[in-house]
């Protein structure tokens, strides 16, 4: 397996090229503009060269004797190292050289020189200057003169001072080798020591973790915006595609929902109804204050085994609440033969019998559907152990329906003779002669359930709030509280009905 770099060679390697590529076009930038100022020097001293030449009294009196001319012209060409110096008379023909082939020849120029005025350029190969050759008497241009030297190219500057630039490319090295460990050192210290390949193994190990488990996950900022979510958190929660970003305020989302993750509803596995699932959350703060980790859970099935479960506990509670009834008018009963009250227990036993013969009579003849009479047969022996006469209304009448809407309404009566049991068990209900009374009707389109005690109500400003999921005058236990008038709630909007309070009334309505 190839041996992966670390991130401060590979800072160094990046670094070194960066410096390189830097030098190479300050290089690049110096060398022109070196060997530009190197030509225009030389054009200068070129220049310098033929105006002294052209100046020589000598130059200027016998432009006709070219034997008398070489010697001014060698002199100045030797003494400023010019590659030559030549004297042309006005008809371009070379009458001093130090090629002495070269006089007598035309020189193909076609420079301003002969119209008075110096010319300083590149021919060819050479930098040359041409400066105009005037009469000292008529002062009229019969001459001019050319020097020159060969053009050493672009280099000849920068060639000039190398120990510079190798001084210079050292400290560009040091600087950057020494800036580059400092910087994988700082970049090291805020990534926690990882390389770049460990990032990016964390982040794909990240990934795979959150959009894999059976668990959402939702993490939060510290202005409570949505910073990642996966897959099964956005399904769970029906969350936008854009929800990443925005904050919790701003996405629909019920009160209970937005108290659970923004932190305003605390403890653990806080239970949420969303969209008809039952969701369990729980909410981790990152130190520092810089938000939350929040991880949610459906737990509808596991809440449905618990219903399971809590009507195997109450069809336990109430055959104990039968039996302990039972055993206390075996008691009676036993009691009254020991004192020879024949009478007596004929006309007790006469009395339990009928009483609960005309229950089971009157639950039989309004209510049809087998197991909503069978809730209210057992809910009766529940009440009266706990000192609650449980009675129907009067106008209850109910047929059989089907089973869906059984279940709800066995759902909905179950929940609300608890929470009517419950609420005369408190300290508030009252004393002596308790009673709740259970009204099913069956209209044409929907069946009603109105339940109603004598305990003291519910307050008008709760009158809404009580159906809020997590909402319970109740203690607390283990965040279970607070879900049954919930769950009625939404069996009944599931079915497009209602549910409402008014005082110690609830009324139900379920359509078909």
């Amino acid at each position: 397996m190839r041996r992966r770099r670390s991130l401060a060679s590979q800072l160094l390697a990046w670094q070194l090229v960066v410096v390189t590529l830097l030098l190479g076009a300050v290089g690049a930038l110096t060398v022109v503009q070196t060997g530009s100022n190197f030509r225009s020097n030389e054009e200068r001293r070129m220049l310098s060269v033929a105006e002294t030449v052209a100046a020589n009294s000598l130059v200027q009196e016998r432009m006709g004797n070219w034997r008398e001319l070489s010697a001014p012209a060698e002199t100045a060409r030797s003494l400023s190292g010019a590659s030559y110096v030549l004297i042309l008379n006005d008809r371009r023909l070379v009458i001093a050289s130090p090629d002495p082939s070269q006089i007598g020849s035309t020189l193909d120029t076609r420079t301003t020189a002969l119209e008075g005025r110096s010319w300083t350029g590149t021919v060819r190969d050479s930098i040359e200057a041409h400066v105009p050759v005037f009469d000292p008497l008529s002062r009229r241009v019969n001459g001019m003169v050319v020097a020159g030297a060969e053009d050493p190219g672009v280099f000849a500057g920068a060639l000039e001072q190398p120990v510079d630039v190798l001084r210079y490319l050292a400290i560009a090295l040091i600087i950057g080798v020494t800036g580059s460990l400092l910087l994988a050192r700082r970049v090291k210290n805020q990534t926690l020591g990882l390389e770049p390949h460990e990032i990016t193994a964390l982040v794909e190990n990240r990934e795979a973790l959150l959009h894999g488990i059976r668990e959402g996950v939702v993490g939060l900022d510290g202005q409570n915006r949505i910073t990642l979510v996966n897959d099964h958190a956005s399904a769970l929660l029906a969350l936008p595609e854009d929800a990443v970003g925005r904050s919790v305020e701003e996405l629909e989302l019920n009160d209970r929902l937005r108290d659970v993750l923004t932190g305003r509803a605390t403890g653990v596995d806080q239970l949420v109804l969303r969209q008809g699932v039952v969701l369990t959350l729980n909410r981790m703060p990152i130190d520092g204050g810089e938000g939350a980790v929040v991880t949610l859970r459906d737990r509808t099935e596991l809440l449905a085994l618990q219903h399971e479960l809590d009507a195997s506990q109450h069809a336990t509670d109430t055959l104990r609440a039968q039996a302990h009834e039972f055993a206390n008018r075996l008691h009676t009963i036993a009691g009254l033969i020991s004192l020879k009250e024949y009478d007596e227990v004929t006309h007790y036993i006469h009395q339990i019998s009928s009483a609960q013969d005309q229950w089971r009579t009157e639950v039989g003849s309004s209510i049809g559907d087998p197991a909503v009479a069978a809730l209210l047969i057992a809910k009766a022996s529940l009440a009266a152990e706990r000192g609650t006469a449980l009675r129907l209304g009067p106008d209850s009448v109910l047929g059989r329906v089907d089973e869906a809407l059984s279940a709800d309404l066995v759902m909905v009566l179950g929940n609300l003779v608890d929470n009517a049991l419950d609420a005369l068990s408190s300290p508030s209900g009252n004393g002596a002669g308790k009673w709740i009374e259970v009204g099913v009707v069956q209209l044409d389109d929907e069946v009603q359930v109105v339940v109603r005690d004598s305990g003291p109500g519910v307050a008008p400003e709760l009158a809404e709030e009580v159906f809020r999921h997590g909402f319970t005058t109740k203690a607390a236990s283990h965040g279970e509280r607070g879900i049954g008038l919930a769950l009625i709630r939404r069996a009944c909007l599931r079915r497009g009905g209602s549910v409402t309070v008014s005082g110690s009334v609830f009324t139900a309505r379920l359509p078909w």
